[in-house]
């Protein structure tokens, strides 16, 4: 065995944690710009407040939670002033300095903010004696942060996060240093169609008074964001209808504002009418109001992979006449996928201004039976100067999509430093502090999005693939890979072992109900590992009996992962509940395999499945759900741009013939669309007026022959539509 290969098993076999050097002060997060910390630390009794008189309340109220104050003379004081470098970087929200000593402390400070951040950094460095006392590390600190806008944009398609999701939310952001929350549910009416135009209800405004009271609490600018793309009319009427709601919403406390024309087609597309409403905006709202902020835009042509390369075009029309002012949202080079300085620094070009990232991570309204709950790598630590702001694009599970957010947090705010895989381990010792090591394991296996038609892929259970594909490889060359299986037999035990470890120590009730279908199916998961690893090595030692013995026992633990996937977690577009997909569940699969055909165990397993059947790019990878006699084409969230004589369709299995159909492909136009079957994909033979269901979900027939079913654009010019459901019933 080569040498990094032993030290990778032993170090697998170590299941207990790293002690850090004692004496050393708790990291300090995000990571400061400059930091120096000695190892010595002195103990007090109190402190008492000196200098600037007039200073943020909240945060001397969160200073009082950290330390004893008193009025002795022994009080340490703790010395509050401006910040008199004038250095550029010092200048920004946010920036601090902070030097402790055991005689004084002293905080200079920008603004509010400032002050905020620095008590956040000092209860970080606070801990307690045996007996109470308060012990504080010597320290000077320099800090600032390196994009002017972070935080989140509640963004996602599907159920939006709850009042107290968004208390709880918006206090993880104050202690993590985030300064901005954008509110933009897509199912939420009076964002979006068809209500944007009206007021919220009396009982919702109270909750948004209350949301922005708590972010204004935790130097967080809640920024609400209009969607009104779907069904605007470009008129005064609907320019003044805009005007209105955001003065609504000025009145409930909102001091910063956006609008969304993602994922909309027809007429709200054009982009001088956007640019036009927006500038109306800018100098009839923004300019008038000397207490809010910048103006914020997502684009129709939000990526690089959806924009019009040609010059002159959609995104250099904005750049051209959108108010200089006006902040400009960017996803990357695709809908989903990593931001990169090259992939910026085209856009900035054409939007003559820095993109504002909207970094869709950990969203997974795309994958609703995956969690993504792996680091947040994929970030250029070259980019701070090409971006505006930074916001991450959570799941619809807020409190797992904080291991998601941290990360982004940590990246925006000191971007050089940035180390995903570290902050990944801070993030999980953060959110489960009572079970941080079972946390870490569940996490690592639960972070791929698998095979989706955004083609973004995420790594999953790191330290066990090259394990994994060692035992394969061993298994291929005829031998047994002992030291390997002894390896994945800890992992195994350890994962089955984990969800019980979770729900008996972590106090975070929310968490544990938003994950509780993936630790179910992560128990089971562990254990189908441990049978098959026994299975494996009965077979390899010619105990037939034991090995049909475990045969039969991983066939009833894979059944009733089955069953799982097809209990929990239900819903339209991705029903189930997916762990370990990436490695470990496909590893189990391949030994059930192996084993199975050699000793004629197993079925014949070799029929086809049912495939989509396109000549569209971005549907090539959008994947099939079958579920009983359902095949179900799995729906996108974004707009579909089909070109002349492209088709979208499925091609059933073998052993499959369709009973009905089931189509809803709502479009501007529907006099584009030809449905077609054919037996054998090269002769088609049209369906006549069934285009009449096409906004509907009524139920055809279709020839018994038929094993291809399609929609083709007939026309000449290139249409858009939206794929809401695209069904065929088997028998």
């Amino acid at each position: 065995m080569k040498k990094f290969e032993f030290f990778l098993l032993l170090g697998l076999l170590c299941l207990c944690p790293k002690l850090s050097a004692q004496h050393m002060p708790t990291r300090v997060f995000p990571t400061p710009q400059e930091i120096e910390v000695t190892n010595q630390p002195f103990i007090s009794a109190d402190f008492r407040i000196t200098g600037l008189k007039s200073v943020d309340s909240v945060a001397i109220s969160f200073l009082k939670e950290i330390l004893p104050f008193g009025s002795t003379k022994k009080a340490i004081p703790i010395k509050i002033s401006l910040l008199k470098d004038k250095q550029a970087v010092l200048q920004r929200s946010g920036a601090y300095r902070l030097k402790i000593t055991d005689k004084s402390i002293s905080i200079e400070i920008k603004d509010d903010r400032s002050l905020f951040y620095a008590v956040q950094t000092i209860k970080q460095l606070v801990s307690k004696t045996n007996d109470g006392k308060i012990k504080l590390y010597p320290c000077m600190i320099t800090d600032y942060p390196d994009v002017a806008y972070r935080g989140t944009v509640e963004g996602f398609y599907g159920t939006p996060w709850s009042f107290d999701d968004r208390i709880e939310q918006l206090r993880f952001y104050g202690k993590i240093k985030m300064n901005t929350y954008i509110y933009g549910p897509k199912d939420d009416p009076y964002h979006s169609s068809p209500s944007w135009r009206e007021p919220y209800p009396a009982a919702e405004a109270k909750q948004i008074e209350a949301l922005v009271a708590e972010a204004n609490r935790n130097k967080v600018d809640f920024v609400w964001a209009i969607h009104p793309g779907k069904d605007i009319q470009w008129n005064k009427n609907d320019s003044i209808a805009v005007l209105n709601k955001f003065e609504m919403m000025y009145g409930l406390g909102i001091r910063s504002f956006a609008v969304f024309f993602d994922d909309i087609s027809g007429e709200g597309t054009q982009p001088e009418k956007q640019a036009g409403l927006l500038n109306y905006i800018h100098n009839e709202f923004i300019k008038i109001k000397k207490d809010v902020n910048p103006l914020i835009m997502c684009p129709t042509e939000y990526n690089k992979s959806w924009s019009n390369p040609k010059p002159n075009t959609y995104l250099d029309i904005l750049g051209e006449k959108l108010d200089p002012s006006i902040l400009v949202m960017w996803t990357g080079d695709r809908v989903v996928g990593d931001i990169t300085l090259e992939g910026l620094n085209w856009v900035n070009t054409r939007i003559k201004r820095n993109a504002f990232v909207w970094w869709n991570f950990p969203v997974s309204d795309y994958v609703r039976d995956h969690l993504l709950m792996g680091p947040s790598y994929g970030l250029d630590i070259h980019a701070k100067d090409a971006m505006s702001g930074f916001v991450s694009n959570p799941m619809d599970k807020p409190e797992a999509s904080k291991v998601g957010i941290f990360g982004a947090a940590m990246y925006a705010w000191n971007l050089s430093d940035y180390d995903s895989n570290k902050e990944w381990i801070a993030a999980c010792n953060l959110i489960m502090p009572e079970a941080p090591e079972a946390f870490k394991v569940f996490c690592d296996h639960n972070s791929d999005p698998g095979i989706n038609g955004h083609r973004y892929r995420r790594d999953e259970s790191v330290e066990s693939k090259p394990v994994v594909e060692k035992y394969l490889k061993e298994l291929s060359e005829d031998n047994f890979p002992q030291k390997e299986s002894e390896v994945l037999a800890c992992l195994f035990k350890q994962i089955a072992e984990t969800p019980a470890t979770i729900r008996a120590k972590s106090t975070n009730e929310s968490l544990i109900k938003e994950i509780d279908p993936w630790l179910i199916q992560f128990e089971h998961l562990g254990l189908a590992g441990s049978v098959s690893l026994k299975m494996a090595s009965a077979w390899k030692s010619k105990n037939t009996n034991d090995a049909e013995k475990y045969y039969s026992e991983l066939t009833s633990l894979l059944e009733k992962m089955q069953i799982i996937d097809k209990q929990y977690n239900q819903n339209e577009w991705q029903p189930g509940v997916k762990t370990g997909s990436l490695v470990l569940k496909p590893f189990i699969i391949e030994l059930y395999r192996l084993v199975g055909e050699d000793l004629k165990l197993s079925k014949n397993n070799n029929l086809a499945t049912s495939i989509i059947f396109t000549n569209i790019d971005q549907l090539s990878l959008v994947p099939i759900k079958t579920i009983d006699n359902d095949v179900n084409i799995v729906p996108l969230l974004e707009p579909i741009k089909i070109k002349p004589g492209e088709y979208i369709g499925i091609l059933i299995a073998a052993d499959k013939k369709i009973a009905k159909a089931q189509l809803n492909l709502p479009s501007p136009t529907r006099d584009w669309q030809c449905l077609e079957w054919s037996e054998n994909g090269q002769t088609w033979e049209q369906i006549n007026g069934k285009t009449e269901l096409m906004l509907g979900n009524e139920a055809f027939s279709v020839s018994p022959k038929a094993k291809y079913l399609r929609l083709r654009n007939d026309s000449s010019s290139e249409q858009i539509f939206n794929l809401k459901n695209f069904r065929i019933t088997t028998k």
